[in-house]
């Protein structure tokens, strides 16, 4: 039975992307249609590389094209993908850079800069090309995380001016105030003197061309909150929580702040960490010494996603000091989870953008 091109183009339009609801045709996914007697072959091309749902869209395409063009054709399906965004290109700030994912939390002691490292090296383990800045300027962990501490970053010159370069590691380019200040002393700084230190990070450093660049965030809602709203159209937001009453309350906070109308930048999800404690030896066992679930109701409290529930485990805290974090070891439970959470942050961009207008620079006024 011959075909044609058009008859594989019109069996696509029936296949939808679950996230999207629209088909791979209409949303301009398809590329590269060949047809050569009954052998056919295609690009998919998806939003994210870290999309959770390739192996069901390759599926359904594969179905399509035998259900409704002929039953014996042979199908090739190359899965890609180009990263969407909906950043303007006259924005001045980190112009090569897609998506700017904060990570933050309305309180310190919840693992966010663990999480927020993680999440990183989790995003690039899936093929996406990925930042990390760490804007915790009063505690910068992220030196140590990656062990780094001893690092200078290099300086690069471009039209006449110097640029600091990220420094590469585990496959993702990462910068840190404590790159530039002694680990063994305090940064006694007032607000602007943090603020400014903070947008050189984004200014003043050569992070080239990025899918996601990821935002440690300070604990809390405070100046360094407000300095990168006002100079960075952030795509979207990840709380970051315990299930306990007294962290919960703190996320609510960090929620209120982000969605307020003057700030109103997108929450992607919400992610729980320390779910609940599996000891080493007992590796099905989960105890809920924290509470069960408190980060799963508030995200259905406040109808956002939940992104991933990450449980503690002396290993998390073990590969940390090494500065190796935990979702670099293929054969851990453990990175597995981040994985999870890095595929549902990369879904809920690529819905954001698909769905919602670009965030604006928050102009705040007196």
């Amino acid at each position: 039975m011959a075909f044609s091109k058009e008859d594989v183009i019109n069996a696509l339009r029936t296949v939808n992307d679950p996230d999207l609801k629209r088909d791979l045709v209409t949303l301009n996914m398809i590329e590269d249609v060949q047809v050569e007697g009954n052998k056919v072959s295609f690009k998919v091309v998806l939003t994210t590389p870290a999309c959770p749902l390739k192996d069901k869209i390759k599926k359904d395409c594969i179905a399509a094209i035998q259900q409704l063009v002929d039953p014996w054709a042979e199908v090739n399906v190359e899965m890609t993908s180009r990263v969407t965004t909906r950043r303007a290109d006259k924005q001045p700030l980190l112009q090569g850079v897609k998506n700017i994912i904060a990570v933050a939390s309305g309180k310190g002691g919840v693992g966010k800069s663990t999480v927020a490292a993680n999440l990183a090296v989790a995003l690039g383990r899936t093929g996406a090309s990925v930042g990390l800045i760490d804007a915790d300027i009063y505690g910068p962990s992220v030196p140590l995380m990656f062990n780094e501490m001893n690092t200078k970053p290099a300086a690069v010159e471009k039209n006449g001016k110097a640029y600091v370069v990220p420094v590469r590691k585990y496959g993702i380019d990462i910068l840190s105030i404590g790159f530039f200040v002694d680990p063994a002393k305090a940064l006694v700084w007032r607000g602007p003197m943090a603020s400014n230190a903070l947008t050189q990070l984004f200014s003043e450093a050569d992070w080239g061309e990025l899918d996601y660049l990821v935002i440690d965030m300070p604990p809390g809602t405070g100046d360094i909150h407000l300095t990168i709203v006002q100079q960075l159209p952030v795509t979207g937001v990840c709380i970051v929580t315990t299930p306990q009453e007294v962290a919960l309350a703190d996320a609510r906070k960090a929620i209120g702040m982000f969605t307020q109308e003057s700030i109103n930048v997108p929450i992607l999800g919400l992610i729980e960490n320390m779910a609940w404690f599996t000891p080493a030896e007992l590796p099905e066992n989960k105890y809920f010494i924290f509470g069960k679930e408190g980060g799963k109701r508030l995200a259905e409290e406040h109808n956002i996603p939940l992104l991933g529930q990450i449980p503690l485990v002396q290993g998390i805290c073990e590969s940390g000091d090494k500065g190796s974090p935990i979702a670099l070891d293929f054969s851990s439970p453990v990175s597995e989870a981040f994985i999870k959470l890095a595929e549902n942050t990369a879904q809920q961009i690529a819905i954001r953008n698909a769905t919602l207008a670009p965030t604006k620079i928050v102009e705040i006024t007196k």
